[in-house]
């Protein structure tokens, strides 16, 4: 009799794969058979939470993934790293203090942290690095600065930009660079009525404007245009008849920091008549960097825990997070704090998780390069592996529930659709999936979503 049940049991589970197998089936020919798929690639694959295959469309098919790319960083960085690190921004000092007269520079270094005056963390806010700054300095008896306040932006190497990032995308918020000193996510916002500037979130630093925007549409079609290091900005598009706000990255983070620092001394009574300098300002105009001093730390500011951070990366697809972490992932495994080293790592890590390296051409850590190349069951594979480890919890806790009620990580960019995640249907079965769609002319995220949706 048992044995009868379990041969029964056995037929009816591969009755109703077969059933959801012809279902994704024909939905998804039914959206390649479309007009506006005429010229598209899709992968598709679908897996039980055993990794047994439920569906297979050109899963190995390698496509830009945009931002489930994601996914593959952020697990890395967990496993890596560890859900308890923690980046770490430190005050010091050269010199020496005579009768609360620092004879000497004052520092400020950290290792890349992303969320240094960030807004998305309580107790972790711009005013709460002020507070805790200038307590340490009044705490170490400065009372007046001769030398200067060097920003020590050293701990990456000096390209803020991974290779590949189109120029359209470098001077809005989701472009913004990693520099070894961030800053407010190395974001500003502009209050514009029509093409009228009537204010900013905070006063930039050596950022002068070209204005091209034309009043005109119902939407922000802007494009702010800005480099790393540079002092100009463009700003050009279309902005409706009204007050917006249009979100950019800083062009020099370190730069800006060191402002509000030299700002918060002299309104705090600390006399302060030096420069503000950063190390990378200082190697452009040929002189050499200034190295923070190891003792005579007067501040240690750490970071939310790693888990937080991925929670946020994930959620909101923070990409100067997925950035960072390729840095430091790169310094930390490989000694070298380079896009390519972290990137180089990133796909050994997922090599030696037995995913085949043809299907992983990553070439940044966020998703924002078209020259990312994924295939839909590597991702599966990646999300799979995650699902077994002791960190998966806050890994799953950052995926977003989407507008169709499924929890996954989505990703979009010009002419590509993606999304990647787990769902447990009405009768309890488990799936984990990735689905990518290139040059789709529609609305990828619907149609995608329609497909998906016969997983519930």
């Amino acid at each position: 009799m048992k044995k009868t049940f379990t041969i029964l049991t056995l037929s009816t589970q591969i009755i109703f794969a077969q059933n959801i197998t012809q279902k994704l089936d024909a939905v998804t020919k039914d959206l390649m058979d479309s007009s506006g798929a005429i010229s598209s690639n899709l992968s598709f694959y679908v897996s039980d939470e055993s990794g047994n295959m439920i569906y297979d469309y050109q899963g190995n098919k390698g496509l830009s993934t945009a931002s489930t790319q994601k996914i593959f960083t952020a697990a890395a960085a967990l496993e890596t790293l560890g859900k308890n690190y923690t980046f770490k921004t430190t005050s010091s000092y050269s010199g020496s203090i005579s009768n609360g007269n620092l004879n000497g520079n004052l520092f400020i270094s950290s290792t890349g942290d992303p969320t240094l005056g960030s807004w998305r963390y309580e107790a972790y806010k711009p005013e709460n690095f002020k507070q805790k700054l200038i307590e340490a300095v009044k705490k170490s008896g400065i009372k007046k600065i001769s030398g200067d306040l060097v920003i020590d932006d050293s701990y990456f190497d000096h390209q803020a930009i991974p290779g590949g990032w189109p120029w359209d995308d470098l001077g809005n918020y989701y472009g913004a660079g990693v520099w070894g000193v961030n800053w407010r996510e190395n974001q500003f916002d502009i209050n514009i009525n029509g093409n009228e500037f009537k204010s900013f979130s905070y006063p930039l630093q050596n950022v002068n404007w070209l204005n091209d925007v034309k009043i005109g549409g119902s939407s922000d079609q802007s494009l702010i245009f800005t480099a790393p290091y540079s002092n100009v900005a463009l700003i050009n598009g279309t902005l409706p008849s009204k007050l917006v706000t249009v979100s950019g990255s800083v062009p020099n983070p370190p730069l800006q920091l060191g402002a509000e620092v030299n700002q918060w001394l002299k309104e705090s009574g600390i006399e302060f008549s030096g420069k503000v300098v950063t190390n990378s300002q200082l190697e452009i105009e040929g002189k050499k960097a200034l190295e923070a001093p190891k003792n005579n730390i007067i501040l240690t500011y750490e970071s939310p825990t790693l888990d937080k951070i991925v929670y946020w990366f994930l959620r909101k697809s923070i990409n100067m997070y997925g950035e960072t972490l390729i840095k430091t992932l790169g310094k930390e495994k490989k000694g070298n704090p380079g896009f390519k080293s972290g990137v180089a790592f990133l796909k050994e890590f997922w090599k030696s998780k037995g995913i085949n390296p043809n299907m992983i051409n990553f070439a940044d850590g966020s998703g924002l390069s078209p020259q990312n190349y994924v295939a839909a069951k590597a991702e599966v594979q990646a999300l799979l592996y995650a699902k077994k480890q002791p960190w998966f919890d806050s890994y799953y806790d950052g995926f977003p529930t989407q507008d169709n009620g499924m929890k996954m990580k989505s990703g979009t960019m010009k002419d590509t659709k993606s999304f990647a995640g787990f769902h447990t249907s009405k009768d309890g079965k488990k799936y984990v999936f990735s689905i990518i769609i290139n040059n789709y002319q529609g609305s990828g995220s619907t149609e995608l979503q329609k497909i998906l949706n016969v997983l519930k």
